[in-house]
């Protein structure tokens, strides 16, 4: 199977214990070209994420010796800001939450059709490279090389997830403006805003830490009923 000309092909990760769903997973995604390792248990998994590098991460969240939950908040402490898709069979709007929580891109319930993977997997290469067309940004002490998807903080290189680095180019694209929690979902999620959950809040936090441990100032002010503000004088 040979790629389109206007695809890029990816090296995908897939971490699934079921051998119908891996099987599955790896069909659809070699049709598109793509290569693809597989893992059956959560330990294989992370070895594999840290040791090797992806496009994207395939991680079921229930694993025989884990969970995915745990894998994903793992590798996202060790450095690893590859973009993660979840699969799981649990629809309670609590579990995207805390997926979203610890670092995952997207969760797509099961069961699954090819076109549903594959759409949420191009969503989130599309919120990972829309509106590049600078090729950097900067404000204070912060610089963000578009091209590279890199940040880094008074000349030190932060690592970011591809939620936390499509977060942080929103504020910069939008600097000085108070931008609603709503806003945030739908732009940089493409998701709708639920009033009951607090993801958007847990990544501005990780963002204002990683800044903050090269930075005295706080770029990102909490604006009370109203959202948030990126503060740039440049």
């Amino acid at each position: 199977m040979t790629t389109s000309t206007d695809e890029k092909s990816m090296n995908v990760l897939v971490v699934e214990d079921d051998p119908t769903v891996r099987t599955l997973v790896k069909a659809i995604l070699q049709h598109k070209g793509n290569g693809v390792d597989l893992a059956g248990t959560a330990s294989e998994g992370e070895k594999l994420a840290l040791e090797n590098e992806y496009d994207m991460i395939i991680l079921d969240l229930r694993l025989p010796d884990g969970n995915g939950y745990d894998v994903c908040e793992s590798i996202r402490e060790k450095g690893v800001t590859t973009p993660v898709l979840v699969l799981s069979a649990e629809h309670e709007t609590n579990v995207k939450v805390q997926v979203l929580n610890v670092g995952a891109d997207d969760y797509l319930t099961k069961p699954f059709n090819s076109d549903e993977l594959v759409a949420r997997i191009d969503a989130i290469n599309r919120r990972s490279t829309a509106g590049d067309f600078e090729k950097e940004l900067k404000c204070g002490e912060l610089k963000v090389d578009l091209i590279n998807r890199d940040m880094l903080v008074n000349d030190n290189q932060v690592p970011l997830t591809n939620n936390e680095f499509n977060l942080l180019v929103y504020f910069m694209k939008n600097k000085n403006k108070v931008i609603s929690q709503e806003e945030l979902a739908e732009k940089v999620w493409d998701i709708h805003f639920d009033t009951q959950t607090n993801y958007i809040n847990v990544y501005i936090s990780y963002l204002r830490k990683k800044i903050r441990e090269h930075s005295e100032k706080d770029y990102i002010e909490t604006i009370r009923k109203q959202g948030f503000k990126f503060k740039c004088d440049d």
